[in-house]
């Protein structure tokens, strides 16, 4: 009987796919994770010739999607975008996770992901961090942060960057980083903390100031932009990374279908002009490596996140 039903398992392998996949995107049109999954569903249709379906799916700070990709069938039908932030951090902090983030889903590819970016408003009187702690902390409880995700690694930057800081801001929570932005640049929010392609138009226009980015380096397409460790955060280095995931126990065979030809698809001409404005290198790993980093980032940030949080073990 077993081998009966491996040999099913490798004919639809074998198949995949023979009608179109939905993907999951955790998170409303517009940020980081919706232009990633958008074009990886561009280049996973062209590479297949059957179409990769976008469905945007918020809430929950990304579980929500989460949990409906957990409890998909395994048969690479499924798949949706995770990362650091809408399933690593989500998860920690959460009471009740819809799985645990590592063994409760099959994570397939790697997607990258940009630096973090703090972005004030231009009604705001600061160019450097430390302008603004020093404005924060004259207007004590005057100021608002606008949460683009509970569970991002953006908003645990700015958890992070308050603590250290010695500053307490209002949070107001949104559904997306689009939302966020939107009211950063009408004045309605002073600051917010997201991926750099959710903020990357409304710097470039002018329309808003960004404080610092938590790339190691000054990056090359935005130079006038320094560091959180140059201006004395060290600890506050990270990327926004994401990656393409599904429900657990998809066949190997699919498994390596899709990684291969996301890996080969974002290292594409057209792809690379789109993500290199946005200082996004996604890692060629295959499937056992992409595993292992996928792990290891758990152990990392699941537990940054759970002190930053103030989540009890």
């Amino acid at each position: 009987m077993s081998l009966c039903l491996e040999m099913g398992s490798i004919v639809r392998a074998d198949e995949w796919p023979n009608h179109s996949v939905r993907m999951l995107i955790p998170f409303t049109a517009g940020g980081t994770a919706d232009t990633l999954g958008r074009l990886v569903a561009e280049k996973l249709s062209a590479a297949f010739g059957q179409e990769f379906v976008p469905e945007n799916k918020p809430g929950g700070s990304g579980l929500i999607a989460a949990a409906e990709a957990a409890n998909a069938a395994a048969d690479g039908y499924t798949l949706f975008v995770s990362g650091v932030g809408g399933l690593i951090i989500s998860s920690a902090i959460s009471p009740s996770p819809p799985a645990d983030p590592v063994t409760g889903y099959t994570h397939i590819a790697g997607l990258g992901g940009p630096p973090a970016v703090l972005v004030v408003n231009n009604k705001v009187p600061a160019k450097t961090l430390g302008d603004f702690i020093a404005y924060a902390k004259a207007n004590s409880g005057k100021l608002n942060y606008g949460s683009p995700s509970l569970g991002s690694l953006a908003n645990l930057v700015f958890v992070r960057f308050q603590k250290e800081a010695g500053i307490q801001l209002e949070n107001v929570p949104y559904r997306g980083a689009s939302k966020a932005m939107a009211d950063l640049t009408g004045g309605h929010i002073a600051i917010t903390s997201t991926a750099l392609t959710s903020a990357a138009g409304t710097i470039f226009g002018g329309k808003a100031h960004a404080l610092a980015v938590t790339a190691a380096n000054r990056l090359s397409t935005y130079p006038e932009i320094p560091t959180f460790a140059e201006q004395g955060f060290p600890d506050l280095t990270a990327d926004v990374w994401f990656a393409l995931s599904g429900p657990p126990g998809i066949p190997a065979e699919i498994v390596r279908k899709i990684n291969a030809a996301v890996v080969k698809g974002l290292q594409e001409p057209d792809a690379r002009r789109v993500l290199g404005r946005d200082a996004i290198s996604p890692p060629p790993y295959d499937p056992a490596a992409f595993a292992k980093f996928y792990s290891a980032e758990n152990e990392k940030w699941g537990r940054v996140a759970k002190q930053a949080i103030g989540v009890q073990e």
